[in-house]
C-alpha cells in the first residue's frame, strides 16, 4: 500500500482521500449497502409491527429492543472473534446471515403467515449479525489506510452508516406504496447480497492479538480492563452511552411522531394536500421521510468532518456537536407539523452523526490494534444496551405521554450533561485539545 499522507494530496481530494485505497473503497461500499439495508429494515419492520399491533408503539419498541439487545449479549463473543480470526471472514459470515434473514422474513410476508413473534425472533437474528459485523468492520479500517487518514476513513465509514438512513428509506418508499413492506424486505436482501460480494473481494488480512493460553473470559476481560483503566477512553465511552440513550434512541418514537405530524398537517389543509398526507400516513412513508431527513443531515456532517485534520478542532467540535444534538432532539419534539419537523430531523442527524463520528475516531486513535476488536465489543455492549433499553422504554412511555414530550425531555437532559461535563478535567482536556497526544503517550 502506498503511504500517502493528507498533506501529499490536493486540497480538493482531502474529503475522499481514504477512498483512494482499494480495500477501503471495497469495505466502504459493503458498509454503505449494509447500512441502507439496516435502516430500510428498521422502517419497514417498524411499520409492519405498528400496523399488526393496531398502532402500538410498545410493540415497535419491543422489536427495536430485540434488534439492538444482541449488541449486549453477542458483542463479547464477536469482539473476541474479531481479534482471534481474520476480520474479513467474520464480516462475510455476518453479511451472509443477514441475507438469509431477509429472505426468510420476505417469504413469511409474501405467504401472509408473518406474525409479530416471527418478527421479534428474526429481529434478534438480524441484531446478532449486526452486532458481530460492526466491531469487525471498525477494527479492520485502521489496517486499510495510514494513520494520517484515520479520521477521514472513519468519517467516510460513518457516512455509510448514518447517511444510508437517506438511501435505505428512500429506496423503499415506492415499494411501500405499491407492493407494501414485502417488496421492501426483498430489496434489503439485495442490499445485503451486494455487501457480501464486496467483502469477498477484500484482500487485506486483519487480526488482533489473542493469548491462546488464556480462556475466552480472560482475553475478553483484557479489553474491558483497557477501557476502564484508560481515563481518557473511559470518559469518551461514558459520553457516548449518554448520547446513545438520550439522543439516538428515537427509532421506536418515529412511527407515532410521523402519524401525529401528518394528522396535524392534514387537519390544517384540504384537497390534494389532505389526500397526500393521508397517503403518506397510511403507507408509513411519513416514517421513511423523517428517517431520510435524519440521514441527510448525518451524511452532510460526516462528509464535512472527513476534511478536518486538526486535533484541537476535533476536540472543540466534540463539545459543540454534543450540545447541539441535545438541542436538535428538543426542537424535533416541539415541531408542530411535518414541514417544521424536517429541518429539526436534519439538524438531529447532522449533530448526532458528527458527535458519534468524532467518538469513533478518538477511540480508534487511542486503542492499539491488538485489542481493537475487544474494545470495540465493550463499547458496543454499552451503547447497544443503552439504545435497546431506551427504545423499549420510550416505546412504552410514548403510548401514554406521546413521542414529542420524550424527545424534548431527553434532548434537554443530554444538552445539560454536555455543558456540565466541562467541569471534569479529563473531558475539558479533550474539548480543548483532542486526544492525539494521549495516543502518542500510550504508544510510547
Amino acid at each position: 500500500m502506498v503511504n500517502k499522507t493528507a498533506q501529499d494530496r490536493p486540497a480538493g481530494n482531502r474529503y475522499l482521500a481514504a477512498l483512494e485505497y482499494g480495500d477501503f473503497q471495497t469495505l466502504w461500499t459493503a458498509n454503505f449497502f449494509a447500512g441502507a439495508a439496516a435502516w430500510a429494515l428498521i422502517v419497514a419492520r417498524g411499520w409492519i409491527v405498528y400496523e399488526f399491533s393496531d398502532s402500538s408503539l410498545l410493540w415497535v419498541g419491543v422489536v427495536t429492543f430485540a434488534a439492538m439487545i444482541p449488541r449486549v449479549l453477542v458483542s463479547p463473543f464477536t469482539g473476541y472473534l474479531s481479534d482471534r480470526f481474520d476480520r474479513r471472514t467474520v464480516l462475510r459470515a455476518m453479511f451472509a446471515i443477514n441475507l438469509v434473514h431477509n429472505l426468510v422474513l420476505g417469504l413469511l410476508m409474501l405467504s401472509g403467515s408473518a406474525e409479530i413473534w416471527h418478527i421479534v425472533i428474526l429481529s434478534l437474528v438480524n441484531g446478532s449479525a449486526r452486532a458481530a459485523q460492526m466491531p469487525a468492520g471498525q477494527a479492520l479500517i485502521p489496517n486499510l489506510v495510514p494513520r494520517s487518514l484515520l479520521l477521514n476513513a472513519i468519517a467516510l465509514n460513518q457516512a455509510t452508516m448514518h447517511g444510508s438512513r437517506l438511501l435505505g428509506p428512500l429506496a423503499i418508499i415506492p415499494l411501500q406504496a405499491t407492493t407494501g413492506a414485502t417488496g421492501a424486505i426483498f430489496l434489503c436482501a439485495g442490499f445485503y447480497a451486494v455487501s457480501l460480494i464486496q467483502t469477498i473481494r477484500l484482500r487485506t488480512a486483519s487480526t488482533g492479538s489473542i493469548d491462546k493460553r488464556q480462556s475466552f473470559a480472560r482475553n475478553f476481560a483484557a479489553g474491558a480492563v483497557y477501557v476502564y483503566k484508560t481515563p481518557i477512553l473511559f470518559s469518551i465511552v461514558i459520553m457516548a452511552i449518554f448520547h446513545c440513550g438520550l439522543v439516538m434512541s428515537f427509532e421506536s418514537l418515529l412511527p407515532g411522531l410521523s402519524t401525529k405530524l401528518l394528522t396535524t398537517e392534514g387537519e390544517s389543509t384540504g384537497g390534494f394536500l389532505l389526500f397526500l398526507t393521508q397517503l403518506l400516513n397510511e403507507s408509513g412513508a411519513g416514517f421513511s421521510i423523517l428517517m431520510m431527513a435524519v440521514g441527510a443531515g448525518a451524511l452532510t456532517s460526516s462528509m464535512i468532518l472527513a476534511g478536518i485534520s486538526s486535533d484541537i478542532t476535533k476536540g472543540r467540535l466534540f463539545f459543540a456537536f454534543g450540545a447541539a444534538s441535545g438541542v436538535s432532539s428538543l426542537l424535533l419534539g416541539v415541531s408542530p407539523n411535518l414541514l417544521t419537523a424536517l429541518p429539526s430531523a436534519i439538524f438531529l442527524g447532522f449533530s448526532s452523526a458528527a458527535f458519534m463520528t468524532l467518538t469513533h475516531t478518538m477511540i480508534q486513535t487511542i486503542v492499539p490494534d491488538g485489542v481493537r476488536g475487544r474494545v470495540g465489543a465493550i463499547y458496543s455492549v454499552h451503547i447497544g444496551g443503552m439504545m435497546a433499553s431506551l427504545n423499549l422504554i420510550n416505546g412504552l412511555l410514548a403510548d401514554f405521554v406521546g413521542a414529542p414530550l420524550i424527545l424534548m425531555v431527553t434532548g434537554l437532559i443530554f444538552a445539560l450533561i454536555v455543558v456540565v461535563s466541562w467541569q471534569f478535567v479529563t473531558m475539558r482536556l479533550i474539548y480543548r485539545g483532542g486526544v492525539a497526544r494521549y495516543a502518542q503517550a500510550l504508544a510510547g
